[in-house]
């Protein structure tokens, strides 16, 4: 004859319940109000939502019958959802903040690990989305956890490539991004009403920007990305001013005219003292039957824009990709499923420039996270 489970084994088991959105146990965000276990093996949780009608409470419930019912002794897992008060949320928030009562950009501090990357480019349709997209989202199936800031206020389209179709969770002030492919993603978009234009000057393009990086809680993210706006506009200097440690990567294609514009685009490294990754040309060719390319754009481009910013900023800036032209980016977009996930995690094999940005992920996801020149907080002890 079995024996019903305890409070504490309950409990234990609860702590294998994560929040989809900010990734921690239930237990630990305080968001298990009460346990309860009848001599007959029937547990009861009463959970508590951050904000009623959490469009992931689902998730939650079928979660914690799982790791509930699968105690020894159990017999039922029956589920009662509430809501938090608006102490209990005040908790969570200075939680989630580590204490500290007024929000501020974590990335900018001096210990913070987290690399970040300013995708950018000179014009716009050269693809820069598409290949910020597909990056965090291989990022994230190579073990990383990643974040993307749609920072391409008036164009806004990462909540589409990466299928995110719900608001995010907010907690008096504090932003919870929703969570896709493994990807916690923040956007404009998620604001404002459908095909709504946004219609915004300086001053009110960077207070949007300093929100994303200071209201939302990103947790400790090994890769953030940013989706620039193309040019170097209002967005592209805040954001240069908030993350002076952000490396920028260009997106170009080899059309001339392309590649031009978005040198200019990477010679801002020199106004803003920032590092420049790399070049990835997108759009590169089109791979034909008999095993030919058709460059339909031209050539070059990529190259070009890579030795000349090499040249002028004194350190080499890597071509890191010539990705052809690839049905398959275009159709995980429209779904909201990223050809460098589409195959259980992994590029489909029929899929060559998704191929190519995981290899370019691997790469740019796995440099180390060095510990030189920061402050560990010790000091040596005299005897």
């Amino acid at each position: 004859m079995s024996t019903i489970p305890t409070q504490d084994q309950v409990r234990e088991a609860l702590g294998r319940v994560i929040d989809p959105e900010i990734r921690q146990p239930i237990t630990d965000l305080g968001m298990v109000e009460s346990i309860d276990v009848s001599p007959e093996g029937v547990v009861t949780v009463s959970v508590l939502l951050t904000v009623a009608g959490c469009p992931l409470k689902d998730t939650i419930t079928a979660d914690t019958r799982k790791e509930v019912g699968a105690l020894e002794g159990v017999t039922d897992v029956q589920v009662r959802m509430g809501v938090m008060n608006d102490e209990q949320r005040a908790a969570l928030r200075s939680h989630l903040r580590g204490g500290e009562a007024e929000p501020e950009i974590p990335f900018s501090k001096p210990g913070n690990l987290t690399r970040v990357y300013a995708v950018t480019s000179g014009k716009g349709g050269v693809g820069k989305s598409s290949v910020t997209t597909n990056l965090a989202a291989a990022m994230a199936a190579q073990g990383l956890s990643v974040g993307v800031v749609d920072a391409d206020i008036y164009g806004f389209s990462v909540p589409r490539m990466l299928g995110v179709d719900h608001v995010p969770t907010q907690l008096d002030g504090m932003i919870v991004p929703p969570v896709a492919h493994d990807v916690k993603v923040i956007s404009i978009g998620m604001f404002v009403e459908d095909k709504q234009p946004v219609v915004w000057r300086g001053p009110m393009l960077h207070r949007a920007v300093q929100q994303f990086l200071s209201d939302v809680f990103w947790g400790d993210l090994d890769v953030l990305l940013l989706d620039l706006p193309p040019g170097t506009g209002d967005v592209t200097i805040s954001v240069a001013q908030l993350l002076p440690k952000a490396e920028i990567l260009v997106v170009t294609t080899p059309q001339t005219a392309a590649a031009e514009v978005a040198e200019r685009t990477g010679l801002i490294a020199t106004q803003t003292k920032q590092k420049v990754v790399g070049v990835i040309e997108n759009m590169s060719y089109l791979p034909q039957p008999d095993g030919t390319r058709l460059e339909v754009f031209g050539s070059g481009g990529g190259q070009a824009v890579s030795d000349s910013l090499s040249q002028v900023l004194g350190y080499e800036v890597p071509l890191l990709a010539q990705l052809p032209l690839d049905i398959k980016l275009r159709e995980g977009a429209d779904v909201g499923v990223p050809a460098t996930v589409s195959a259980g995690g992994r590029p489909a094999a029929d899929a060559p420039a998704a191929i190519e940005l995981a290899q370019v992920a691997q790469r740019l996801g796995h440099q180390e996270r060095g510990l030189s020149g920061m402050k560990l907080g010790i000091s040596p002890v005299s005897r």
